[in-house]
């Protein structure tokens, strides 16, 4: 099945680091091409006020982290909120990636805001919720990079919890069918997340949780499972336009009978 999927780029890589891994939306792209997935992309730069004409413009969609907080409120932010529920709305689905994750949060009413443990940053394990779906049969709990100050705080009644840990408790959300959100970053490396943790040491990340980040990335045996994840994000992607197919032939169906 082909599909278009609409990157909404609420950020991307710091300058110095951009040249050689490229942006957030591309990085995505990696992702999927890495695990055997095949699409069409179109990103829009939302953070300065590119947009799609219309929700339908695409198949699904991905909103992309930042380093922005949600919370700022700007207007390019109470915008894609619109965009958000718009989809949604459109029954079309939606993948959220850390400030994406966030912001869908906030887009429901939940309450998004500085973490009170601080900042999550470096290679993290979650575990899955007994007899949530997405991961390959045998995986319980899956390991990625994180990279975040802010966290949901408070879920959406309309969210359902995937995946926690001690320190993030809602690390996967799910919203019916149509949406799916991680605050984790799976189209983080271990190359780019130690890369990015070394770029913020001392400036935004205090030097001490950098430093203990560090030290996981340097593990020989450290790696993510991304592309697990890359598999669970796209067969969510894919299943979603065919219920929103399955939905417009029912209606067009209903039509003809009328």
């Amino acid at each position: 099945m082909s599909l278009k999927i609409g990157i909404l780029a609420a950020g991307i890589t710091p300058d110095d680091l951009l040249p050689e891994f490229g942006s957030y939306a591309d990085m995505c792209k990696s992702l999927f091409r890495q695990a055997g997935f095949t699409f069409d992309y179109v990103t829009f730069d939302v953070r300065d006020g590119v947009f799609p004409a219309s929700a339908k413009d695409c198949d699904a969609w991905i909103v992309t982290g930042s380093k922005a907080n949600v919370y700022e409120d700007l207007p390019w932010m109470r915008r894609l909120k619109s965009l958000i529920l718009e989809i949604y709305d459109a029954n079309l689905p939606t993948v959220g990636i850390c400030f994406g994750h966030q912001i869908i949060a906030e887009a429901f009413g939940g309450d998004v805001n500085k973490y009170p443990g601080g900042w999550g940053v470096g290679l993290h394990r979650y575990e899955m919720v007994p007899d949530a779906e997405g991961l390959d049969a045998g995986m319980s709990s899956f390991t990625l990079s994180a990279m975040h100050q802010d966290q949901v705080l408070v879920k959406p009644d309309s969210a359902k919890v995937l995946a926690y840990s001690s320190f993030c408790p809602f690390a996967a959300l799910q919203y019916d069918d149509r949406i799916l959100t991680f605050q984790a970053h799976p189209e983080f490396d271990v190359t780019f997340e130690t890369r990015l943790v070394e770029y913020l040491r001392g400036k935004s990340v205090p030097e001490g949780k950098a430093d203990q980040a560090l030290e996981g990335l340097a593990v020989p045996a450290a790696a993510t499972d991304s592309i697990a994840i890359a598999h669970w994000m796209a067969g969510f992607l894919l299943r979603g336009k065919s219920i929103q197919q399955d939905v417009a032939g029912a209606d067009v169906h209903e039509t003809s009978k009328s």
